[in-house]
């Protein structure tokens, strides 16, 4: 079992606690990881050994747990959908504007544990959708797969996603960011950076460049989904003003 000495007990453990308890039906075994997995990285902390830190090691993690439970739940409630309607449908359930809302509707964001000052506003677009991530890592390390599995279909897709919404949803960001590039004078480009076949599946990393400069990258089962996510990612960027023209 992975622990963290150094954080101490304190009374907000009660609160998450409760949080897991009613939202997603669990009963922590270390529950240091899950207030981890809050910890933006404008609030990093320090280990014993002055090492940083904060959730982006679980979100990581998160992110591949969560494509592969939205993966698995589409596959079994849509039987008769081709391949590439489950990959659209992946990719908007794991995209950051609905992980964002997500994260909001459980009250997940308002356990996130962040500092506004020293960080662009940029910083903060995902950071809810970030920490859902993050949360996943936490249970799937703390719980295994089944159970985060159950968690998150029983519990958190059936409850507060409207897959009918999501899937009548416009997706379409990449033709949005070409409109801004155009607009702006800033040519669009996508690359397919490598093509990876794990589990005999196929793993497409695609990059966003403009104007010839790498912003943002993402992996996924087609290339088409992987351009979507990853123009999602450059025009969230460019919408909070991080991207800098």
């Amino acid at each position: 079992m992975i622990r963290f000495p150094w954080f101490k007990q304190n009374s907000e453990d009660e609160e998450l606690r409760r949080f897991l308890k009613n939202i997603l039906g669990c009963k922590p075994k270390n529950i240091s990881i899950y207030r981890l997995s809050l910890i933006h990285r404008s609030r990093s902390h320090k280990d014993t050994k002055g090492h940083k830190l904060n959730n982006e090691r679980l979100e990581y993690l998160g992110d591949t747990v969560l494509s592969t439970i939205v993966g698995e739940y589409l596959f079994r409630k849509y039987p008769h959908k081709g391949e590439g309607f489950l990959t659209e449908m992946r990719s908007k359930m794991v995209s950051r504007v609905t992980l964002n809302k997500l994260s909001t509707k459980i009250g997940l964001s308002d356990l996130i544990e962040y500092s506004r000052g020293g960080l662009g506003e940029g910083q903060f677009v995902s950071m809810d959708g970030n920490a859902f991530e993050a949360l996943v890592g936490a249970l799937y390390l703390d719980q295994g797969y089944n159970f985060t599995y159950k968690a998150l279909t029983k519990k958190l897709f059936s409850t507060y996603m409207d897959l009918d919404e999501l899937e009548n949803m416009a997706w379409n960001y990449k033709g949005k960011l070409i409109a801004w590039g155009q607009k702006n004078r800033k040519p669009v480009s996508f690359e397919t950076l490598s093509v990876e076949e794990i589990h005999h599946r196929k793993h497409y990393t695609v990059q966003v460049c403009i104007a010839g400069k790498p912003l943002e990258s993402a992996v996924n089962y087609s290339i088409k989904s992987a351009e979507q996510l990853a123009a999602e990612k450059a025009y969230t960027k460019i919408l909070s003003g991080e991207y800098l023209k």
